[in-house]
This record gives structure tokens, C-alpha cells and sequence, in this order.
């Protein structure tokens, strides 16, 4: 019986997740440690044996088709679960190692810039983070050995405990460069739905337009009956491609701040409207008191950026719905 998964498809897979998660042939051959070239030839090889293209090839941006993303959502996962449980496996936990898993994007941009200091103050703790967003509950969490997670999500939990320790804000973003080639952009009703960028999976069950259609709602707008724009897994890629001038993101207020005061985003409209998500701590009904330290600082955590987002709210005078 032959074998789908050969060798060469594993590679070609491997090769289009890393330019898929770029957006760069350039950058994907940098982390794969191998030529441009080679990166492009393997995603071409993938693309003749799909007989479909993956990308929109520019001289200015590389981009993902409708397929590229599905097939992106579907890769990225299973690369993430492969990695974990081989870590998994290969590791034998001591009494202090917590594994975390964490939504990805809130794990890059809001988490580990700040658990350092955690860290510091418990050097008898080892923390594993782990980055990925499907669902969880009690019979997973034992599984595969999970001891705490966080979740951008609705909740609805029901073996597990699930606290919610920071509420979202969203609100559509973009690079001062492509405001200023968009000057025709004055009111959320001007908003350029081809040039929209979306995070298709906020969180396990939402649609893909979830975010843009929450907040438009909020705003007054009528949201359109079919969107248009680039798709994204991850709520980072759409931030990084608004950043790169591609488009609109929806920001997240947790995940965007430091790139607002920065001013590598800006906020369009002022205009705030609460998630209908919010972030959450999830553990066993029966944790050890080693993840109950992490709860806590995170609530504290929590607190303070909490009011670090009020004052820049108020400075800038935007309005919050919600």
C-alpha cells in the first residue's frame, strides 16, 4: 500500500508552512537554513502536485490564496502538535515542570515579554509553553499531559475550571504609510472591505469573519454579506501584514498596544468595541499550587495592564462600546 505522506510532500509541506507563516520565500529559507531557491522549487513542487497555487506571487508581496490558507491552517496545527508531543516525549517532567499551552498569538505578543520576571521570582518552577488554540478539556488535558492552558474564547467550559483574567478590545488598525495612501478613510463605512485582513480562526467555532462583523456592528455598519480580503490563522499574521501596509487588521488592544504607542500601528477610528472572547486560565478541577502561582500572577499581571491600556485610552480619547 503506498504511503501519501512520503518524504518529499513532508518536505514540501515543511517548506510552504515556513513561507506561509512569513509571507517570504526570503525569510522562510532563513529559518529552514537552506537557499531562497530551494524554498520557492519545494513549494512549486507542492503547488504542480496540488495542481493549484498556494500563493499570489507579486514583485512587491508573496501572499496566500483561499487554498493556501486552508491548507496553512490545517499544516501550521499538526506541525505544532507533532513538535509537543515529541517534546513531550522525549522529556520526563519533573515535580516543578508546568506545561502552559497557549493561544499562539496572545503567547507571542502579551505573555512571554512579560513572564520573565514570573520566572525570576520562581526559580524552582519550569515552564513550558506551548502555542495553540484548539479547545480544551479534562480527558485532553490528561492526555496529553497539559496542566494549564490559556484561551482566547466565549468560554462554555464544563469538566475543567476555566477563570477568565483579562477582557479584550478590538478595533481596526493600520501602518501610518497605508492610512496615508487611503485618505478617503474617515468613518467605519469608508472601510475598504477588499482590503480588510482577518484572523479566520479567533478562537475554535467562531467564523471567519467574526471580529470584523462584531465590531462593525458595534460601529453602526451593517457588515457585509460576503468578505473580502486576506485570511490569516493567527491574529499575529494579520497584525504583521497591517503593519507591512497590506491592509486593515483587527487589532486586539492586548496584542497591538505596544505597537500603537509605538507608532508602527494606528489606531483608524478610536472606536472600541468589547470582544465577545476573552482570555482564560484553564486547568484540572484539582491543580497543583505551582499553576495556581501562575493564575495569580497573571490576574495581577493583568491589573496592571489593564490600566496601562486606560490611560492610552483616555489620552487618545477613544470611545469604548461595549
Amino acid at each position: 500500500m503506498s504511503r501519501p505522506l512520503s518524504s518529499s510532500l513532508l518536505s514540501w509541506l515543511r517548506c510552504f508552512d515556513a513561507a506561509a507563516l512569513h509571507c517570504s520565500f526570503t525569510l522562510a529559507a532563513s529559518e529552514l537554513h537552506i537557499t531562497q531557491s530551494a524554498v520557492s522549487q519545494q513549494v512549486k513542487h507542492l503547488e504542480d502536485w496540488l495542481g493549484r497555487p498556494l500563493f499570489h506571487r507579486t514583485p512587491r508581496m508573496l501572499t496566500l490564496t483561499r487554498e493556501g490558507v486552508r491548507l496553512h491552517a490545517v499544516v501550521s496545527e499538526t506541525l505544532q502538535t507533532l513538535e509537543t508531543t515529541l517534546e513531550q516525549l522525549r522529556r520526563r517532567p519533573s515535580q516543578e515542570e508546568i506545561t502552559l499551552n497557549c493561544s499562539p498569538s496572545f503567547a507571542m505578543r502579551w505573555l512571554t515579554p512579560r513572564i520573565g520576571e514570573f520566572l525570576r521570582d520562581h526559580p524552582e518552577l519550569s515552564l513550558r509553553i506551548y502555542g495553540e488554540f484548539h479547545a480544551l478539556d479534562r480527558a485532553q488535558m490528561t492526555q496529553r499531559q497539559i496542566e494549564a492552558g490559556i484561551r482566547f474564547d466565549r468560554g462554555g467550559y464544563t469538566d475543567v475550571r476555566a477563570t477568565e483574567f483579562l477582557e479584550e478590545w478590538l478595533m481596526p488598525v493600520a501602518s501610518p504609510a497605508f492610512l496615508a495612501d487611503h485618505p478617503g478613510i474617515r468613518a467605519p463605512a469608508d472601510l475598504p472591505h477588499a482590503l480588510l485582513l482577518h484572523d479566520m480562526s479567533p478562537w475554535e467555532g467562531a467564523s471567519d469573519n467574526e471580529e470584523w462583523d462584531h465590531w462593525l456592528t458595534g460601529a453602526g455598519v451593517t457588515p457585509p454579506e460576503k468578505h473580502e480580503g486576506q485570511r490569516f490563522n493567527l491574529s499575529q499574521l494579520a497584525i504583521g501584514a497591517a503593519v507591512s501596509g497590506q491592509g486593515i487588521a483587527m487589532g486586539r488592544l492586548s496584542l497591538v498596544l505596544d505597537d500603537l504607542i509605538s507608532g508602527r500601528l494606528i489606531d483608524v477610528f478610536n472606536l472600541h468595541v468589547r470582544s465577545a472572547a476573552a482570555y482564560r486560565f484553564v486547568t484540572q478541577p484539582a491543580a497543583r499550587d505551582e499553576t495556581m502561582l501562575i493564575e495569580a500572577w497573571l490576574r495581577r499581571e493583568s491589573g496592571v495592564f489593564r490600566a496601562e491600556c486606560q490611560e492610552w485610552v483616555r489620552a487618545q480619547r477613544c470611545t469604548q462600546i461595549g
